[in-house]
């Protein structure tokens, strides 16, 4: 089957994709680099790793590190929208609904390698056949759109990541040389700093543009093995840091409200599913394993400890910061040497990251579009899709500004397909000509209801914010230093 990697720098560094449109003659070479990519083995042969298969605990440290990135950190900010008490308790239970579609996910990919005898099926395929067993004659005719579907909002995803990126490295870039002056080897801060304006993020955005021309460029796997564990390591010393920072000095939290307003618990909901968005990671982790029976347990067991962390980081983190929380969490730290080193560690690692996301989406068009051409334009035009599609990521960035309005966005508007709305009515349509309970197919009708209504209600939310008068863009956003 056709498989597309890539390492989930927004939910972690490592997150699996599927290439839901490569043409066939790359099939088995993505599923190969899909083997030794998963691992961090780039050397060894398919077959090998084939063989020696993924313990239970290598695929535990692979869904952390799918989920823990750049999305943890506007948690606090996403737990002001909804309350100190309705935030942690929607994470929760956002959290449990997301791993139960994953496990539907995984469970509907079993049945139909057994029913197909295939050894393993990506999620385009198993929406494929899952449209082609379902009860309307009009689905199992029109099944290959099953597969378009979860390929465009794949695409979507990703390249909504890789424009989080690019407002993310240039709030936190601008915020360290603002206050590169005066920023001190003391971390106590009892006085506040003005910051020097030096230019607008928008002009840092296109600063970063040739960086991410070079990553983008990169078509070797091995290669982005490397930046994917640079990223991971920077990523997680920075969290630690700033996990250490966080839990000093906590105020009085009796003044922060309990429930907030619901005008802005879309934006929370669009948040937390950009964070949980890693549905595309499970299959072919599962695919991996020694003994893919311990799956199961090894899903609830990992997703458990990323809810836990992205309950504490948020709640800790709008308790730490109250009102004042910033889209990203890293923009509240104080300026100091080892904190504003904890903000450039963190831009390090998602410009390690960005390669790594943008080869999902440049693996599912860029091999369909050369497949069209003859080989001599099959260089330029793949380059020029590339460059075409980076530029397109830093313009989008550009008039987009409001780091916490982009993590909504493409939450809302493409993760809760993948995670909450296409994997109940994969149940419904695998296993209804088996006998399903009237329960659980309303159980599979509710969720995919939710995610449907998150989906219209977080993106209109979003888009909303977004037309406001550019003097409020600056509330979430701003740059306060102390010191």
């Amino acid at each position: 089957m056709p498989v597309t990697k890539s390492a989930q720098g927004p939910q972690g560094a490592v997150d699996l994709k599927l290439d839901l449109r490569c043409p066939p003659e790359n099939a088995k070479k993505l599923q190969n680099k899909d083997s030794s990519f998963l691992n961090g083995n780039p050397s060894e042969s398919p077959d090998s790793e084939k063989t020696k298969g993924i313990t239970e605990f290598q695929t535990l440290v692979h869904l952390l590190k799918s989920n823990i990135g750049t999305g943890i950190l506007g948690l606090p900010l996403a737990v002001r929208n909804a309350g100190i008490l309705m935030g942690p308790l929607s994470l929760l239970a956002i959290g449990f609904i997301s791993t139960h579609c994953m496990y539907i996910l995984v469970r509907c990919a079993q049945r139909f390698c057994h029913r197909l005898n295939k050894p393993f099926l990506d999620y385009g395929d198993t929406v494929m056949y899952g449209l082609k067993a379902g009860p309307s004659a009009w689905l199992q005719n029109h099944a290959h759109w099953g597969r378009r579907i979860v390929s465009f909002f794949l695409i979507v995803t990703q390249l909504g990541f890789c424009c989080v990126y690019i407002v993310f490295l240039a709030d936190n870039l601008k915020q360290v040389m603002d206050a590169v002056n005066s920023t001190t080897n003391s971390c106590h801060y009892n006085e506040t700093v003005i910051p020097t304006h030096t230019m607008d993020s928008r002009l840092y955005m296109l600063s970063f543009l040739p960086f991410l021309l070079l990553l983008a460029f990169v078509r070797n796997l091995r290669v982005l093995t490397i930046f994917s564990m640079l990223a991971n390591i920077s990523m997680l010393v920075s969290l630690i840091i700033l996990t250490q920072y966080i839990v000093q000095g906590i105020p009085d939290p009796r003044g922060l409200p309990l429930v907030a307003s619901w005008n802005t618990y879309p934006l929370f909901f669009g948040t937390a599913m950009f964070s949980f968005e890693s549905i595309g990671v499970v299959l072919p982790l599962e695919n991996k394993m020694k003994d893919a029976r311990r799956f199961p347990a090894i899903l609830y067991l990992g997703m458990s400890i990323v809810t836990a962390m992205y309950i504490g980081i948020g709640a800790l983190g709008y308790l730490r910061f109250g009102n004042d929380i910033k889209a990203s969490i890293t923009l509240n730290l104080p300026n100091c040497w080892l904190y504003q080193s904890v903000k450039l560690l963190y831009v390090f690692g998602i410009l390690c990251s960005y390669s790594l996301q943008f080869y999902v989406p440049a693996e599912i068009i860029v091999p369909f579009a050369v497949s069209r051409v003859s080989k001599r334009w099959a260089l330029p035009l793949d380059l020029s899709i590339r460059l075409a599609m980076v530029c397109l990521t830093c313009i989008l960035a550009i008039l987009i500004p409001r780091l916490d309005l982009v993590l909504s966005l493409v939450g809302s508007m493409s993760s809760s397909a993948l995670a909450l709305i296409i994997p109940p009515l994969l149940e419904i349509t695998t296993y209804y000509s088996e006998g399903m309970s009237p329960l659980t197919i309303i159980k599979d009708v509710l969720i995919s209801i939710l995610g449907f209504v998150g989906l219209v209600v977080g993106t209109y939310q979003a888009l909303d914010n977004l037309i406001q008068p550019t003097d409020h863009l600056t509330i979430s956003n701003s740059t306060i230093f102390t010191q």
